[in-house]
């Protein structure tokens, strides 16, 4: 991919435009990395409550001047200006650790399109937090978007050791990653009817019931919708026997149809948050995506932007919701690598998403 770019002027990038969050930081600097551009990114993550780099985020960033053999200025916690020149892409072995509960799900969302295009396999094995709030929890990679990315021919594969929740972490997982000479074209218009809901209610350093009762309330609660057809697997871990530093618990869930589509919904578990509370609240998020008729869900819509942005034909998708991260995503891939989309749809409500090719 890089090699189709000459390098130009410093790219600027305002970290506050938008929803103002780590998002913009995280795919500011993989586009950077991809097309070998030197990028300013300044103000980051200015709507925040704690604004400027935090763990997670410096270490996307530093894993990413490692893959790149990147040039780096304000790579600290806590800096709102951070200037990035990446070199070529080198694939490899890497340890990549948080150090926090930080989220592995988000350090992959900005190193994985750079692997992608790497002059070799890569493998990378992660530690930080799986289960974490405010972020893609580790089994909706597992079971939902990286099936997706494989069946797109991406070669990306992904394996649990263990689990990491808020706030202690130390969740482990291996990535590999092959790359790949084209991103092939998106099309997920059609939903089709429910096949069924599968899902996985986890919890590690507690009782087993907590990951039943998860479980339980959630099928409850989607049987009670008119989906019969509910498989939900109950993970747990005896006494004894628990590797994890936990305590935490978690569910997913998600919708197989007879089109292709990318329907999910998730909660974790919390001190004092019944197990009960937990599995509804799963099951009311994919059921309130999925009465809005889209064929990707709010969240996966955010994760196939950069695929969008970068595949080689024409990508179309319809979306159950249009969020206002998902604008700032495209937004970005605007600025930074110039992808033309076309939004048809407000935010808040289901629309439809098209990415045209970069180079004719």
């Amino acid at each position: 991919m890089a090699k189709n770019y000459q390098k130009e002027d410093l790219i600027k990038i305002d970290g506050s435009i938008g929803e103002g969050g780590g998002q913009i930081f995280r795919t500011a600097i993989a586009y950077s990395a991809l097309i070998q551009k030197p990028i300013l990114i300044y103000n980051i993550r200015a709507k925040r409550k704690n604004p400027g780099l935090r763990p997670q985020h410096l270490t996307a960033l530093r894993a990413l001047k490692m893959i790149t053999n990147a040039e780096v200025e304000g790579d600290h916690v806590g800096s709102t200006r951070v200037l990035f020149h990446p070199n070529e892409i080198e694939g490899g072995d890497f340890e990549i650790d948080v150090k926090t509960a930080g989220s592995i799900t988000l350090m992959i969302q900005a190193i994985l399109p750079a692997l992608l295009f790497a002059n070799k396999k890569s493998r990378l094995v992660l530690k930080g937090g799986t289960d974490v709030p405010m972020a893609p929890p580790i089994d909706a990679y597992r079971y939902v978007f990286f099936p997706f990315l494989r069946k797109l021919g991406i070669k990306v594969n992904l394996q649990l050791r263990r689990r990491g929740h808020y706030p202690r972490g130390g969740g482990i997982v291996e990535l590999e990653v092959e790359p790949v000479e084209r991103i092939p074209p998106i099309t997920l218009t059609e939903r089709g009817e429910i096949l069924e809901v599968e899902g996985n209610s986890h919890c590690v350093k507690l009782p087993s019931h907590v990951a039943e009762r998860q479980a339980r309330s959630a099928k409850s609660i989607l049987e009670a919708n008119g989906i019969k057809n509910v498989k939900i697997n109950v993970e747990y871990y005896e006494k004894g026997k628990d590797p994890h530093l936990g305590p935490g618990s978690g569910i997913v869930l998600w919708a197989k149809t007879t089109g292709e589509s990318l329907l999910s919904g998730d909660s974790l578990g919390a001190r004092g948050k019944p197990a009960e509370r937990v599995g509804e609240e799963a099951a009311l998020k994919l059921l309130k995506q999925l009465k809005a008729g889209g064929a990707v869900d709010v969240h996966h819509t955010d994760h196939l932007i950069p695929f969008m942005a970068l595949a080689e034909e024409k990508s179309i998708i319809y979306s159950s919701e249009i969020s206002l991260h998902t604008v700032t995503a495209i937004e970005i891939a605007k600025k930074v690598i110039g992808a033309d989309f076309v939004v048809k749809g407000k935010i808040g409500e289901p629309g439809i998403i098209e990415a045209h090719p970069l180079l004719q």
